[in-house]
């Protein structure tokens, strides 16, 4: 296993491989979990070389404190890099990533305007911006993302549909631990009653899509529904849940088959997201 820390290794490695080789990509801010370990899994599965990223990227943090606290392993992320067969590990510094004077920042498309874009103003610049950056330097042909960060994903795939790079992006599965909670590097954050009660998220998700199979209700209803089973939990605080419109973002009214979910919610200083597809 390589590993790089500027963009000019990187470009050399690709170079230096033949032409058909498949490259695939995993972009992450480390503190890896099983649910990096599933994007890495299926990317060195489909992919000639696999390149894996760790980068913190601070241009996408609104709250100093968040980017402050964000936990970090790294002797433990190349090891679970090394383990699952990656190629290349990416390590740039900031300062390599945002050299003095650095000023060309991406505009994220009108995926990026709801939910989190209203809630953490400036953070999705910073995504398409590093991401842009990432892209350039690795050059991928497949580029694999969690669905937890459902936003995410949609803005990411607007980027690259409107900027033309020619690569797929495929987005995984959310990856759970034994009660639904989804897997976040936050999650550590958590005390332990904050842990335990912090299930009660998938179970309120799971049962809006039951309800929204089982019934004929509007996206407010769902939302009325999902707010009625978060308040049997006196630890958790609400901060939106939208029900959108799965490629553009948009709010719906009536839900269809390209309906989600989407929540964000905080309990004391840990903000954390998820969502559910009411269709699938």
């Amino acid at each position: 296993m390589l590993l790089f820390t500027s963009p000019e290794e990187v470009h050399n490695w690709v170079r230096s491989l033949p032409q058909h080789h498949l490259r695939g990509f995993v972009p992450t801010m480390g503190a890896l979990h099983r649910g990096h370990e599933t994007l890495i899994q299926n990317c060195v599965a489909d992919n000639d070389v696999t390149v894996l990223s760790v980068f913190v990227n601070p241009t996408q943090f609104n709250i100093s404190s968040d980017f402050d606290n964000y936990p970090s392993n790294h002797s433990r992320d190349l090891s679970i890099a090394e383990h699952h067969g990656v190629d290349v590990v990416y390590v740039p510094t900031a300062a390599t990533m945002y050299p003095e004077g650095f000023g060309s920042y991406v505009q994220p498309g009108s995926t990026a305007t709801p939910m989190e874009g209203k809630s953490r103003p400036g953070h999705f610049r910073g995504v398409t911006t590093v991401v842009s950056k990432l892209f350039n330097t690795v050059q991928p042909h497949n580029v694999y993302l969690g669905k937890k960060d459902f936003q995410q994903l949609a803005v990411v795939r607007q980027l690259v549909q409107e900027l033309n790079y020619n690569i797929e992006v495929i987005g995984i599965d959310t990856v759970r631990e034994d009660d639904g909670l989804a897997m976040s590097s936050r999650n550590v954050r958590l005390t332990d009653e904050q842990r335990h009660d912090a299930a009660i998220i998938y179970r309120a998700l799971q049962y809006c899509k039951a309800s929204a199979r089982s019934k004929s209700l509007s996206a407010s209803e769902i939302i009325k529904v999902f707010n009625e089973q978060l308040s049997h939990s006196k630890m958790i605080s609400l901060e939106y849940a939208v029900v959108c419109h799965a490629a553009t973002l948009e709010e719906q009214d009536l839900l269809d088959a390209h309906s989600v979910l989407c929540m964000a919610a905080w309990y004391d200083q840990v903000r954390l997201i998820d969502n559910i597809e009411l269709a699938n």
